[in-house]
């Protein structure tokens, strides 16, 4: 999952390029969360591709789809391992330029850790 996303970052960022990862947990619902947000730099995708990114075959035509780039395969397989977890996984446009990618994960209880 996160290989899929590094991959996607790095092929289509700009160079240098930025990445940015923080890992948060809140109660959301009354229900204990994990949250992963996942943001790079420039250049970014069009608001109306975002909820198209993790399409199964879906490729953006702009400068994020470059000659080389990958199947359309990679992101369709993040979001599935991100629901076999029982997790969300959201694309926004990132403060740095880029993607933003939201993953919400149900947070293990810290009992059942040591269980």
């Amino acid at each position: 999952m996160f290989g899929n996303l590094l991959q996607n970052t790095v092929r289509y960022t700009d160079g240098p390029g930025r990445l940015s990862v923080s890992l948060s947990n809140a109660m959301v619902g009354g229900q204990p969360r994990a949250t992963v947000v996942w943001q790079d730099s420039s250049p970014g995708v069009d608001a109306a591709d975002l909820p198209r990114l993790t399409e199964r075959l879906f490729r953006v035509d702009s400068s994020r789809s470059r000659a080389g780039g990958g199947s359309g395969l990679g992101l369709a397989i993040t979001r599935a391992i991100v629901q076999a977890h029982g997790g969300e996984l959201r694309a926004s446009a990132s403060a740095l330029g880029g993607v933003c990618w939201t993953l919400v994960f149900p947070a293990l209880d810290s009992g059942a850790a040591h269980g």
